[in-house]
């Protein structure tokens, strides 16, 4: 006879009929393996399930600022524009010897935009030149984003006499003039886009490195820096490992707004007659309509739209990095 004691003590040894665990015995006795992931949440899977938290996190608060989701709105339309201008204008649209008008004519059905000095119609310069400016400011902006990261992150880390170097010629650049400085390169250099990307991109820097070193200091104080110093971590470590991936949404939103700075020197050095001539910007495009005489003459078609676009993407740039530095760092304030 079985006592009430050893029957609990049978049926606490028993899994419930029907009942199969992952990677345990089924009924039966047979041994099934459990579904493919089951226990295996190693750091690798956690890290990945965090940066999908924090992505769709950004989305969401992003998408709360009114003025970055318009900034967006322009830039995608823009960029649009910049990869469909092959398809919209042919290359025969910049040709000066077969253009389709006459000099300088006022916006027409024909031509809404009017022509330029050669008779090109001057939607078509447009189309074409924002994948110049495009691409000119975005070049520019993440070779200026690279070297102040380099030298703030490094900057920061090594706090003795290298620091200290690397903080002085980063206030003479900054202290300097930014225009000045980027003419005096486009000048000794050969004219075209890799040295105008190039004169940006050495002289816009400074203000990455100063704001990034600031950062880097801050993270460096913190106590897992520490640890990893005790457990053999070496300065590669640190500053790829640990401080990199903590100040990258501070760069992410400066590079944002660097690409608008970058954007309007290019337009002031095509205006200034150091850009490539070969190729059609919107700072050439104003360039050309000054020789022309379009400001004495009244051809207000010929100056308006270039400007306007510099001035439209700048502009849309600024708002999505406002938003982007708001979303990443709310102490900021910045309004909705």
């Amino acid at each position: 006879m079985t006592t009430s004691t050893d029957a609990a003590t049978d049926d606490a040894g028993k899994e419930p009929a029907g009942k199969d665990t992952a990677g345990g015995a089924a009924p039966g006795g047979e041994v099934r393996p459990g579904p493919p992931g089951a226990g295996r949440s190693g750091p690798r899977a956690l890290a990945r399930a965090r940066r999908r938290q924090a992505a769709l996190r950004f989305v969401r608060e992003y998408r709360a600022h009114r003025a970055g989701l318009v900034g967006l709105a322009v830039l995608a339309a823009i960029a649009l524009l910049a990869l469909t201008a092959p398809l919209l204008v042919g290359a025969g649209a910049l040709s000066v010897t077969d253009a389709p008008g006459g000099p300088l004519e006022a916006p027409s059905a024909a031509f809404p935009l009017g022509t330029d000095q050669f008779g090109r119609s001057l939607l078509a310069l447009m189309l074409w030149g924002t994948r110049v400016s495009l691409t000119v400011g975005l070049l520019a902006a993440f070779l200026s984003v690279a070297i102040g990261t380099l030298v703030g992150i490094t900057a920061g880390h090594f706090r003795g006499w290298y620091g200290g170097v690397a903080m002085r010629i980063t206030d003479w650049f900054l202290v300097m003039p930014t225009l000045v400085l980027a003419i005096a390169l486009a000048t000794v250099l050969s004219r075209s886009i890799w040295t105008t990307v190039l004169a940006i991109g050495v002289t816009t820097w400074p203000t990455t490195a100063r704001l990034v070193r600031a950062q880097t200091l801050s993270v460096e104080s913190r106590p897992y820096i520490e640890r990893s110093r005790a457990l053999g971590g070496g300065h590669g470590h640190i500053m790829s490992r640990h401080v990199l991936p903590n100040v990258m949404p501070l760069v992410l939103a400066q590079t944002t707004l660097v690409i608008s700075t970058a954007i309007l020197t290019e337009a002031t050095l095509a205006f200034l007659g150091l850009g490539d001539p070969t190729i059609v910007s919107w700072g050439g495009l104003l360039q050309d309509a000054r020789e022309a005489g379009a400001v004495s003459s009244g051809d207000w078609w010929y100056l308006a739209p270039p400007g306007l676009a510099i001035a439209l993407v700048a502009l849309a740039f600024t708002l999505c990095g406002r938003a982007v530095e708001s979303v990443l760092n709310p102490e900021l304030g910045v309004s909705r």
